[in-house]
């Protein structure tokens, strides 16, 4: 992204701490991952340092400029990584899927209601707005409950990988489908389930969209420290003139300040938790 308004050495020290992106903060273990899930409440999993926002790989390094090496298979900070985000997809305590744009998120519990009044889709609302393929993949796994890759696109005749691909993509950026499980033997394959399974007082949760978008500003914000023009949008997948509504909501509430068009700043900054061990 180019910036058009730098980013203070206080800013990048406040970021450091609430983005785990220190060695001292480096994300280890599963429980870490969760901690850092539920404090920073969204974060990406394998983004690097040229995507703003928080990140598990970033917090996996522990340092502010990861960069994803080419070869992922033998890089040991990927490798954890990938490992730690099996075993949040196995505990399902965060949220995870690919949402926006196919890109694979986690959300902390209580930031799904908000995520989900943004970018859910009720479900009287499918039949118009979602794909055929995608309708029909949902009708057998709201059937079965829980399939495996295979065995869904065999039970709902959506033959071709892409095609199907592309309808459970479709079905995860509704918010209505998530992995439940990853299987390595006999062979790789996720196990998928509905999402309100999971986490069923989150999804059923109504939430007016302007409030979400407000506390979707909230959660970025109290994290980043501050925001310059188009970065709170480019994070959470949010409309720019939108986001820029949200943070102009925290602004009146005074939660944040407005020094420059586009640019928002904490009030008041606070101080990440210590972590717990």
């Amino acid at each position: 992204m180019r910036r058009t308004t730098p980013i203070p050495a206080d800013v990048e020290e406040h970021r450091d701490e609430h983005w785990h992106r220190q060695g001292s903060l480096a994300v280890e273990t599963v429980l870490d991952a969760e901690h850092f899930i539920e404090r920073t409440g969204f974060a990406a999993c394998l983004a690097d340092m040229r995507r703003p926002g928080p990140s598990l790989y970033v917090a996996v390094c522990g340092r502010r400029d990861a960069v994803m090496p080419r070869n992922v298979q033998t890089d040991p900070e990927a490798s954890l990584t990938w490992q730690l985000k099996d075993q949040l997809v196995r505990r399902g305590k965060t949220y995870y899927a690919k949402l926006w744009r196919g890109k694979a998120m986690f959300l902390a519990p209580r930031m799904i209601p908000y995520f989900h009044a943004v970018w859910g889709l009720r479900r009287r609302d499918e039949a118009q707005r979602l794909s055929l393929e995608a309708h029909t993949v949902l009708r057998v796994l709201r059937n079965a409950w829980e399939l495996g890759t295979a065995d869904l696109r065999a039970e709902s005749h959506v033959t071709d990988r892409r095609v199907f691909t592309q309808a459970l993509d479709e079905l995860q950026a509704a918010m209505l489908v998530v992995p439940s499980e990853v299987v390595y033997q006999p062979r790789f394959t996720y196990i998928w389930t509905l999402g309100v399974g999971r986490f069923p007082e989150a999804l059923t949760r109504r939430v007016p969209r302007a409030t979400a978008v407000r506390e979707i500003a909230r959660c970025f914000l109290a994290g980043a420290g501050m925001t310059i023009p188009g970065e709170m949008a480019r994070v959470t997948g949010l409309p720019r003139a939108e986001a820029g509504r949200g943070n102009q909501a925290l602004v009146k509430e005074g939660y944040a300040t407005m020094p420059a068009r586009g640019v928002y700043t904490l009030v008041a900054r606070p101080q990440a938790p210590a972590r717990i061990k």
